[in-house]
């Protein structure tokens, strides 16, 4: 199970850090993520981390946004800088654990990011 929190309201310009606590011990070869979605638009991917330290971002994130992990805790952060409105949708954490003959993904239930005056 994975939870997420810190989503909320931010002005234009403002911060937030969101968190994703995975209630099990992860182990083996895994990524985890940020995805979001906005209202009338698909799931889209927004960072993610693997197990092994590497890192990627969409382009419209690059920069104003950084994925970390704190492997002990089980715990992803997306700290999220120089918010726009178009950032503005439900954010959601996942998990693909590799295994040998297959992967498998877990999702958190989303937390809402609205960036607004």
């Amino acid at each position: 199970q994975l939870v997420e929190s810190g989503g909320g309201l931010v002005q234009p310009g403002g911060s937030l850090r969101l968190s994703c606590v995975a209630s099990r011990v992860i182990f083996g070869i895994n990524v985890m993520g940020w995805y979001r979605q906005a209202p009338g638009k698909q799931r889209e991917l927004v960072a993610t981390a693997t197990s092994g330290g590497s890192t990627y971002y969409a382009d419209s994130v690059k920069g104003r946004f950084t994925i970390s992990r704190d492997n002990a805790k089980n715990t992803v952060y997306l700290q999220m800088n120089s918010l726009k409105p178009d950032d503005t949708a439900v954010y959601y954490c996942k998990i693909r654990i590799y295994m040998a003959t297959a992967e498998y993904d877990y999702w958190g239930q989303g937390t809402q990011v609205t960036v607004s005056s």
